[in-house]
């Protein structure tokens, strides 16, 4: 509970007069007209979602070492795309993938809504799709990624080489098109 916990707001204001606030605040319009709701499910907060990121990757020029990886952030309210993954420390809440360099710094982020049925029909992995959609701002700049063995594939590595972006990773040796001679069955490593 600590982690939710912040004083700051309970000293300015009254309880009864911060449910005041939030029962009245809307980050869009509800009524408004052409916005496809079944298929966004972040639709509500889209608008204020696109002006953060194009925001981090504005202000700011990354380092060269970069890491891409998922995380997930706390939310205890109901929305259909929570996620539980019980190896993080805080298993239930929204999942995101995250650009971010070597301080810490998030350049770019996309929230996990579902199955992406736009990239599904591309000939493309999921990760593989996260991965480039994420690196799109820092292409051609020889950035060096990190990455866990979620997202590395040598497909990916090669999508990336050719646009001048070095990546390293720990593998999965069934990977789709992973070299099978890198996996002998008789190697044992000592730890």
């Amino acid at each position: 509970m600590e982690q939710l916990c912040c004083p700051f707001y309970g000293q300015m204001m009254a309880r009864a007069r911060y449910y005041h606030i939030l029962r009245f605040l809307h980050f869009t319009d509800s009524n408004r007209n052409g916005v496809d709701r079944t298929y966004d499910r972040l639709w509500k907060l889209r608008d204020s979602f696109e002006i953060l990121r194009t925001n981090f990757s504005k202000f700011y020029n990354p380092s060269e070492h970069l890491a891409v990886d998922e995380v997930i952030v706390k939310f205890k309210g109901r929305v259909l795309f929570k996620r539980n993954i019980p190896k993080k420390c805080k298993s239930f809440g929204i999942k995101m993938f995250k650009l971010c360099d070597s301080t810490g710094y998030t350049y770019d982020m996309n929230v996990y809504i579902g199955k992406d049925r736009q990239r599904a029909e591309q000939h493309l992995t999921a990760t593989h799709s996260t991965v480039t959609s994420l690196t799109k701002g820092v292409e051609g700049f020889g950035h060096k990624l990190y990455m866990d063995s979620f997202f590395s594939s040598p497909d990916l590595y090669d999508d990336l080489a050719q646009k001048k972006n070095l990546c390293c990773g720990t593998v999965k040796p069934h990977r789709k098109n992973m070299p099978k001679d890198l996996w002998p069955k008789t190697l044992r490593l000592k730890r």
